[in-house]
């Protein structure tokens, strides 16, 4: 059983690195690194590459499952100034943001999907000064469909009774507050994502290390804002999150719901147990491995 990991990119993932041995001559945003994530083969990562070159990032960095190294080592020879990183594991894309945002070398990291960087990508250093006077952990984008349609983006936790649930506002504001950046896709402060641990490994669920990782962020008085300004277009259908609830949501529940705030500091109390072991279906024994893996990590 792996116990909560407390520092960030605890986790070393195998991966392998290619290109990047060329400068960008043309820099003209020189404070954000742009990570750009593969979950659909190499469809669109030309056009993506190309694109994203243009607007005169500091740094490319595009990462993608093992399998797709065959025709990253093709790319490199034509983009020779962007990082490819192919990780040797199946592992969730927080777990690939983990090992992007330690190789970034700028205070800021524009994350985005293959599929959000059409034609129709804009960004230049206009807008990256209106995101960074923001000074927020994240700022998050507009969405919108291959068909035009607004993509829901802002989400609201609510507790009850022990129990989160976040629900989907369809109306939006400038400005507005949201729990988590749809798809990953946004503007981060790359301090404060190490700060914060980064992605957790042991939750496997991209849903539920997602949220672990922006609950705490909220628990540590970080913000999320959307921003009208930034606005992205996805190239194909969206995606729908898998909000499943198994084993990767007890380990967020045990890490950000059952913990009681004491004084100074987080506490679980031994007397939770019985409520933690009837409220899912794991045997006992799990349980209370689970159960115990959490204390130690609060007491630490």
């Amino acid at each position: 059983m792996n116990t909560i990991p407390s520092i960030f990119n605890e986790h070393k993932v195998s991966y392998t690195v290619f290109g990047g041995t060329d400068e960008n001559l043309k820099v003209l945003i020189p404070s954000v690194t742009c990570v750009v994530l593969s979950r659909n083969g190499r469809h669109y990562r030309q056009v993506a590459i190309e694109n994203l070159l243009r607007k005169g990032f500091s740094k490319v960095i595009s990462i993608s499952q093992k399998s797709e190294q065959h025709s990253i080592e093709q790319l490199t020879h034509l983009f020779p100034s962007v990082e490819f990183i192919v990780t040797l594991e199946d592992v969730p894309q927080g777990e690939m943001l983990n090992i992007a945002f330690d190789r970034a070398n700028t205070d800021y990291v524009l994350v985005v999907q293959e599929e959000l960087c059409g034609e129709n990508f804009i960004f230049n250093s206009s807008l990256a000064e209106k995101l960074i006077s923001k000074k927020q952990f994240c700022v998050a984008p507009r969405l919108v469909s291959e068909s035009g349609q607004r993509i829901p983006v802002v989400f609201c936790p609510d507790v009850r009774k022990g129990k989160l649930s976040v629900e989907e506002e369809t109306s939006m504001t400038d400005s507005q507050f949201t729990l988590y950046p749809y798809d990953y896709a946004g503007f981060y402060n790359r301090e404060t994502f190490c700060l914060l641990g980064g992605y957790d490994y042991t939750i496997t669920s991209e849903y539920w290390q997602k949220l672990d990782l922006f609950v705490r962020s909220w628990l540590w008085g970080e913000k999320i804002s959307i921003s009208n300004v930034l606005e992205l277009t996805y190239a194909e259908s969206v995606p729908e999150e898998d909000r499943t609830v198994e084993l990767s949501y007890l380990r967020f529940y045990l890490k950000n719901i059952l913990p009681v705030f004491v004084s100074d500091h987080a506490r679980i109390s031994k007397s939770s147990f019985l409520r933690f072991k009837f409220g899912n279906s794991c045997g006992f024994v799990e349980s209370w491995h689970q159960f115990k893996d959490a204390i130690r990590w609060t007491s630490d």
